[in-house]
């Protein structure tokens, strides 16, 4: 998943790039990149906090289930905010 959020945020910045019609230097690319791909995933995380909450609302016999979803996103939450956080 880093790989393809590092693609999106560069595509975005190739984009801003072509929009300002001229060209940005590596560093600015470079932060502009990290902007975007920091945007991105917080974006991801407030999605996934949504889908959790959104799990713990399910009447109360579909609760075992709805527990089991949430801990489901939140381990793969975890293993997301790992893995980005080792990128850096």
């Amino acid at each position: 998943m880093p790989d393809r959020l590092r693609k999106i945020a560069h595509e975005a910045t190739r984009g801003i790039n072509e929009l300002l019609g001229g060209n940005l230097d590596a560093g600015q690319s470079a932060r502009i990149d990290k902007l975007i791909e920091d945007a991105v995933i917080k974006a991801l995380l407030e999605g996934q906090h949504r889908a959790v909450d959104a799990a713990l609302q399910c009447p109360e016999a579909d609760q075992d289930l709805a527990h089991k979803i949430a801990t489901e996103i939140r381990q793969k939450n975890d293993v997301l905010i790992v893995n980005l956080t080792s990128l850096r």
